[in-house]
């Protein structure tokens, strides 16, 4: 038995949303119970008990769009000319990155990126991986970091034509075979899903394989959807039709699949994606950053769809995600009372449905039942606190970085902002020299 007390406890759960001085029980990797420090103290007194402190005890973060691969980029110089647009970036940037990674690359750049998820309190990822010329055996790779590092992950591997049918088909079996192996492990820690990169890179006999290949499998697909204005033209252009429309006519919809950005998408097709309950995933830093547009997120989420919260692998702190996601919903609409509302019921309500469909356990609360997936942040608030205003305090006064504690499936991986699990020195060194001769092969 663990006790987590002492803290402002905030369950997220709308029955008991909120204990001042709350605690919750943890037995094996689910939450046992909640109540005041005081009555599970006494109720427990041998159980091992981590003090939060006075700070927050929360649910842990979900990040519903993730690309684990991208950590070496930083502080990269791509060769060439700086990009222009959005196809530049995805030539000159991202195409030369994952050509360029071998399978220990990928360990290690995933394993970075987890150390992170733990320091910043994301304990669940939905992960998006590309590789061209390690395909085989990639997942398995992003797979063992994760589990050595104790998080939660959904892994899938990137399909496009962009580096030739031979490479597609590859992509194809390691989607096949990763989703079968992870269900074969029956481990509520790791899944699969079939990963596309984007309509403008997928011909109809590569989305025909690639359905055939998922025939008796309910993974569902991970895939980015009219992320920039081009995807969609294109696929007007080939196919006479637009993309939601495209991926339906093909058998990629469904509630198990995950739609990133629809930035494009226009009212037919986000009809199509109520209808066939596909989730879709917002990512406001990546969307600012490749200056693509703002997906119109106020009108999806009044339409009835569900829309998660992803960072797009530029960082690993949902915090802040939230808190541009807040402001560019206020900017973009010209509305300064937008993404009140909004942006919250993403992170602490739809990612956890999301990632409901991708793992069998309960999760984004604490309450008895669900996973044990709690983090304690040092936070003090300057003003009151309450159920009614934690998402203010949140959203001005905190980030990642103020997590001190971090808890997985029952298992601590951080406490007191020291790595129980991991190495991070070790790590980061290796990351080192593995970035160093990834840039020489750009």
């Amino acid at each position: 038995m663990l006790l987590v007390g002492n803290g402002k406890l905030i369950t997220r759960d709308p029955d008991l949303p909120f204990i001042p001085d709350g605690c919750a029980a943890v037995r094996g990797s689910a939450i046992f119970m909640v109540g005041t420090t005081s009555e599970l103290r006494t109720k427990y007194p041998e159980a091992e008990f981590i003090d939060a402190k006075g700070g927050l005890i929360m649910p842990g973060f979900i990040n519903s769009h993730m690309h684990f691969y991208s950590t070496f980029s930083r502080g990269m110089t791509p060769p060439g000319e700086p990009a222009k647009d959005f196809s530049q970036v995805l030539e000159r940037l991202w195409w030369k990155l994952d050509k360029a990674l071998t399978l220990k690359d990928i360990y290690y750049s995933a394993m970075t990126s987890l150390v992170d998820c733990i320091k910043c309190g994301c304990t669940t990822v939905i992960d998006h991986h590309a590789s061209p010329t390690a395909v085989t055996g990639s997942l398995c790779e992003i797979a063992k970091a994760t589990r050595e590092a104790g998080i939660r992950a959904s892994l899938c591997y990137e399909v496009s034509d962009r580096d030739g049918q031979k490479t597609a088909y590859e992509g194809i079996r390691e989607n096949i075979s990763f989703i079968d192996w992870a269900e074969e492990q029956n481990d509520p820690m790791i899944s699969g899903k079939f990963g596309l990169h984007a309509s403008f890179t997928l011909s109809d006999l590569t989305l025909e394989k690639c359905a055939e290949a998922m025939e008796g499998r309910n993974a569902g697909f991970h895939v980015h959807v009219a992320e920039g204005p081009e995807d969609e033209k294109d696929s007007v252009a080939k196919y006479g039709k637009r993309i939601v429309e495209r991926f339906r006519d093909h058998g990629i919809t469904g509630e198990n699949s995950v739609f990133v950005h629809c930035i494009h998408t226009d009212e037919s097709e986000r009809d199509i994606i109520r209808e066939t309950n596909t989730a879709v995933v917002h990512n406001p830093e990546s969307n600012m950053g490749n200056a693509v547009g703002s997906a119109s997120v106020r009108e999806m989420i009044k339409e009835g769809l569900l829309v998660g919260l992803g960072t797009d692998g530029y960082l690993c702190d949902m915090i802040q995600s939230y808190r541009l996601g807040n402001a560019l919903c206020k900017h973009s609409s010209g509305d300064p009372g937008a993404g009140w509302g909004e942006l919250p019921q993403m992170l602490f309500v739809n990612n956890a449905e999301i990632a409901e469909r991708c793992f069998p356990v309960r999760l984004g609360m604490i309450k008895e039942g669900y996973a044990a997936d709690i983090i304690i942040m040092d936070y003090i608030p300057p003003t009151a606190i309450s159920e009614k205003n934690i998402n203010g305090h949140l959203l001005f006064g905190s980030s990642g970085r103020n997590v001190v504690t971090t808890i997985a499936n029952g298992k601590v991986l951080m406490k007191d902002r020291k790595l129980t699990e991991l190495d991070r020195e070790r790590i980061f060194a290796k990351a080192r020299e593995c970035s160093k001769e990834v840039w020489k092969r750009l």
